[in-house]
């Protein structure tokens, strides 16, 4: 089994399975690979530009450390990362207040799952209580819907560890939405196959975003590793590779990459053209059009490719700029 800590090897996940790696690093629109996205990987020669796939070759053996959580980065090459694109990370007990107004909403009640002290907070240890006037059960929990915009490692749906200062974080204290749901899940399950069942619906009921090809690989590592913690806390077991492809594959979907201003893949617009092949002097020189959607910055009109998710519920490929007008 993966012999992990805070930083995830890809090393590790391709010795126990090369069929899970794989699968991590699939872009579902594209049908490819995601890519980098960004240039800070360009030193290390052929195939790390901005535009290339990460592939199982670009982050094990030789390049085995080249993909690191923030905390782990370079001061300089975070830095970098701030100014191209703001990335700045929230520590977890910003999180944990965050998610702490999300289930005060839901529940009706204030320290549903932990008593906020200042930057810390204490863990309740009783079984979560739901409200009975409403008629909301653990199911109905569970089967809630939540996203992470912009998620980066995803530290507002899985807390393994701090993103700001790397301090792990032991399971009885997470916060993250998954977290929470996965608590709750076994709370309330102790039949393996109705637990598998479930958790499997909680994972379909959670996503994420990111610009970056790193973030989205480290979100859907952290949140694949999440899966193992919470399967071993409750069966004292490690899951099997079977298991894992299938979280995997829900991941492949839930966490994706995205340009979020305009929910297409990141660069993926371009300037249109007639497509007229310019022969001679007296041919028509071929028009250029900017993209529309770029031009007006009107989401519903770029020329790039539309990022795609899974109707889970309907088992269908939607794309997620089609949800802009439900609510």
């Amino acid at each position: 089994m993966l012999n992990y800590t805070i930083d995830i090897l890809e090393e590790e996940i391709k010795e126990f399975s090369p069929q899970v790696l794989e699968i991590l690093l699939k872009d579902k629109t594209t049908k490819k690979n995601i890519i980098w996205a960004t240039n800070n990987y360009s030193v290390h020669g052929y195939k790390f530009g901005f535009d290339d796939q990460i592939t199982i070759d670009s982050v094990t053996g030789f390049h085995s450390n080249v993909v690191k959580p923030r905390t782990e980065k370079t001061r300089e090459n975070q830095i970098i990362r701030i100014r191209e694109k703001a990335e700045v990370f929230t520590p977890s007990w910003v999180c944990n207040k965050q998610n702490n107004l999300v289930d005060h909403a839901w529940f009706g009640y204030n320290h549903v799952f932990n008593i906020e002290k200042e930057n810390i907070w204490d863990s309740i240890k009783e079984p979560i209580k739901f409200p009975t006037e409403s008629g909301k059960t653990w199911k109905d929990y569970v089967l809630e819907p939540r996203l992470e915009i912009s998620c980066g490692e995803a530290p507002y749906l899985v807390s393994r560890y701090d993103t700001v200062t790397g301090q792990y974080i032991e399971i009885s204290e997470r916060i993250g939405l998954l977290d929470r749901k996965l608590r709750v899940l076994s709370e309330n399950v102790d039949d393996k196959e109705e637990w598998l069942n479930w958790a499997y619906k909680a994972y379909k009921s959670i996503y994420g975003y990111d610009w970056q090809g790193d973030n989205v690989l480290l979100a859907r590592e952290n949140l694949l590793c999440t899966f193992i913690d919470y399967y071993v806390f409750k069966f004292y077991k490690e899951p099997s590779e079977e298991l894992l492809l299938n979280i995997a594959f829900i991941l492949s979907w839930n966490i994706w990459q995205m340009d979020g201003l305009k929910f297409v893949v990141p660069d993926s617009c371009k300037d249109k053209s007639n497509n007229f092949v310019q022969l001679s002097l007296f041919d028509v020189p071929v028009e250029n059009k900017p993209c529309e959607g770029c031009a007006k910055n009107d989401p519903l009109f770029h020329s790039g490719i539309y990022c795609k998710v899974m109707d889970w519920g309907e088992s269908k490929e939607i794309k997620f700029v089609s949800l802009l007008n439900k609510k």
